[in-house]
């Protein structure tokens, strides 16, 4: 019987921006968009591995940013998971203006492009979206939403009212 491998423990951050295709001995650490705003917790990375992140708090995890045990050196990389996502599409840029306005004021996260939103799946959004005259197209893809005015905190303290 073969013994259970423990989890790997990482511990620090290392710069972001590591090209995963040069780099072929690090262990890929896929993550959703909410996974990467938890520094904390138990992972799999894509070869099978569990990892435990023990990191410092404060900021996002990054797709290509290094993740390390005590000794800094980079044994893995966070790599952006693909996840079921909208996109959102207009002829009309005020239209996708508006729609970009009503899902913020919902506080939906987006990733807003030039001429296109995305933001994950919702049949309930999707449908408010096509109500207001959008394309809306299903999409499996990596998720990179705006960080927003909150991107140093783990989560977020509603400090302001809702009219």
């Amino acid at each position: 019987m073969q013994e259970e491998q423990k989890p790997l423990l990482l511990q620090q951050r290392c710069d972001a921006g590591l090209n995963v295709e040069s780099i072929g001995v690090l262990l890929q650490l896929p993550l959703t968009a909410a996974e990467r705003q938890v520094s904390r917790g138990l992972r799999r990375c894509s070869c099978g591995r569990e990892v435990l992140l023990q990191l410092p708090r404060g900021g996002y995890l990054q797709p290509g940013e290094g993740l390390a045990a005590e000794a800094g050196i980079p044994l893995a990389v966070v790599v952006a998971a693909k996840e079921p996502l909208l996109v959102v599409c207009s002829d009309d840029p005020l239209s996708l203006l508006q729609a970009a306005y009503h899902l913020g004021n919902r506080h939906v996260a987006l990733e807003v492009k030039v001429d296109e939103l995305r933001l994950l799946a919702d049949p309930v959004l999707a449908q408010m979206l096509q109500q207001r005259g959008l394309k809306v197209s299903a999409l499996q893809a990596a998720f990179l939403p705006e960080v927003g005015a909150y991107h140093n905190t783990e989560q977020h303290n509603h400090q302001h009212q809702h009219r």
